[in-house]
């Protein structure tokens, strides 16, 4: 089983998203299976069903992962846009107390003029952009108040912090309208995949869909079987934990008190008892989500994608997951597939992506693909060699 830890690339993730080699050769399947209305098809021309199969596969596998960067890039886009929005309030507020400043100076220019006290222009300087350069002057710093002196330091302040808010207003502004464009690129690769499968799919004749139902029928039955593989080394590795603990507490009881242990053997309590509490929520969750339809980027309560099933059922519980399977994966403890237990996410690929929720017994509950629907299924159900990391997160 490889490391639970995705090797990280640098920069956004969905920055300059490339449609893999795989995608471009389905696209070529297409043309093949494409012909022309006075065209003969031949048997050499065209891809084999499991070709067919395999490339449909690799497309669904391949419009997960854009999916997954879909998501991180709708995340990322609304915390900025959320940024945008706090920071332009702030500038209105700050803008309002600067006139509601600048009105004051102007007030005692204005009183000083009346007075006499003021040399000519003084109203006119003290509105300005920058009226420090004029108060800097001797002969009015003189004639002011302290607060007066106060209100102008306040200014020029306020000032200062209003341009740099502006500034930083502009500049998420710009990152907001990168990530906005990233989005839409993701949605188009999503997109893009999904349409040259269905595309493959359709061209398939009536028999070689039947022998395509077939082959998920036999891989279907062969996952179940790896399934019951598990539950029956989990089942072992229970009763063998069960008689360990009987037997220490039988030890524990005989050495009696004064003895090297002391006596201080206690019933071991169950193990994750604590997590067991909050997965069961999760879990009840997850069933009674079953039957509801897969739709990327969706996250409830109508429709899921895997990782929007995962973090809706884990929030029932009252435990916050991040959106995407590249978070989630670092969002627990890792354990080996053969100590899974009910809660567990279960993730697969090395790209990481798609995410199940464990149920026992070598099956969980998870949102597969387009056009299916969140479902039980085996963990094997695409191989076992697809099975990335177990992670444990609460």
């Amino acid at each position: 089983m490889a490391s639970h830890r995705k090797p990280r690339s640098t920069g956004t993730r969905v920055a300059g998203i490339r449609t893999p080699a795989l995608a471009t050769a389905a696209l070529t399947s297409v043309a093949l299976l494409s012909q022309t209305a006075d065209a003969t098809p031949s048997d050499d021309d065209r891809p084999s069903l499991e070709e067919v199969e395999k490339k449909v596969d690799d497309l669904y596998r391949q419009a997960g992962s854009a999916t997954e960067k879909y998501n991180a890039a709708k995340e990322k886009t609304a915390k900025q846009r959320k940024r945008v929005n706090t920071l332009l309030d702030d500038v209105a507020q700050r803008t309002r107390k600067l006139n509601e400043a600048r009105e004051e100076l102007g007030s005692f220019a204005s009183a000083q003029y009346r007075t006499g006290a003021a040399i000519p222009q003084t109203a006119t300087f003290l509105l300005a952009d920058s009226p420090q350069d004029y108060f800097d002057h001797n002969q009015l710093m003189s004639r002011l108040t302290g607060r007066q002196k106060d209100a102008v330091d306040d200014y020029v302040t306020q000032q200062s912090e209003t341009m740099k808010k502006r500034r930083e207003a502009t500049e998420n502004l710009k990152t907001l309208t990168d990530s906005q464009n990233d989005l839409k690129t993701a949605k188009a690769t999503v997109q893009k995949k999904l349409a040259t499968a269905r595309e493959l799919l359709s061209e398939l004749t009536a028999e070689e869909k039947a022998r395509l139902a077939a082959i998920e029928r036999k891989k279907r039955e062969e996952a179940a079987r790896k399934a019951a593989e598990l539950a029956k080394q989990q089942a072992a590795e229970r009763e063998r934990q069960e008689r360990e603990q009987a037997a220490q507490q039988e030890r524990g009881a005989g050495s009696g008190p004064g003895t090297s242990s002391g006596g201080s053997a206690t019933k071991p309590s169950a193990p994750d008892a604590s997590y067991g509490t909050a997965a069961e929520k999760a879990l009840a969750f997850a069933r009674a989500q079953i039957g509801k339809p897969y739709v990327w980027g969706a996250t409830g309560p109508g429709s899921y994608d895997c990782s929007g099933l995962t973090q809706a059922a884990w929030k029932a519980a009252d435990v916050t997951l991040p959106r995407t399977t590249y978070d989630q994966v670092d969002a627990g403890t890792t354990v080996p597939v053969s100590q899974a237990q009910p809660g567990d996410l279960v993730f697969f690929y090395d790209d990481l992506s798609h995410v199940g929720l464990y149920i026992g017994n070598g099956m969980m509950i998870h949102a597969p693909k387009p056009g299916a629907y969140v479902r039980a299924e085996s963990i094997y159900y695409d191989g076992e060699g697809s099975i990335h990391s177990v992670v444990r997160p609460a």
